[in-house]
């Protein structure tokens, strides 16, 4: 079985699939999937400018906004703020960021129990470039211009994480369709 890239805890349920990784020299040939150490957030985004900070502050927005019946990942934190800042990608977190494509695997859904992971595709670009790669090979049912979904795989497709794009109404809807996945 292919081996997921990106920055969380190894036993995520939530995983965003962003198509390039920080542009620093340790994850330049990081080949694994490595927890969030204190602070490493907070290092990439000084290291990599704004465009890092708004992926961690929406990822974190929409762990918040999350129904916590359902994803009790934020209850440990009082803001956003603080959950971007001492939980995101850190282990026991149940998050993940990325930077390989989608692992659609009854043997990967088993590993993160109760509920199987939801997979998150930052942008429509980059989700039909999958597609075209045959690296998403589960059919999207497409909700509007932004949005599609599988229910079979728990993929959902939505807007880059930037405020511009994933708007607070976009974050709520996205929560909604998170939910429906696993309610």
């Amino acid at each position: 079985m292919p081996e997921s890239v990106g920055l969380g805890c190894p036993q995520f349920a939530i995983a965003a699939y962003i198509e390039n990784h920080p542009n620093m020299l340790n994850y330049q040939s990081l080949d694994q999937l490595t927890t969030a150490g204190a602070g490493e957030i907070h290092a990439i985004g000084q290291a990599c400018g704004n465009g890092w900070r708004k992926v961690f502050n929406v990822y974190a927005k929409l762990i918040f906004e999350l129904d916590t019946t359902y994803f009790p990942y934020a209850k440990s934190a009082s803001t956003w703020q603080a959950y971007r800042d001492h939980y995101l990608l850190q282990s026991d977190s149940h998050t993940s960021l990325m930077f390989s494509p989608p692992i659609l695997s009854a043997q990967r859904d088993l590993q993160h129990q109760p509920h199987a992971t939801i997979h998150i595709i930052m942008g429509r670009t980059y989700a039909k470039q999958l597609i075209k790669e045959g690296k998403l090979n589960c059919p999207m049912q497409w909700l509007d211009n932004e949005f599609a979904i599988n229910t079979e795989h728990r993929v959902i497709v939505c807007p880059y994480f930037d405020y511009r794009q994933l708007s607070n109404i976009k974050i709520q809807y996205l929560a909604k369709l998170m939910k429906s996945l696993v309610a």
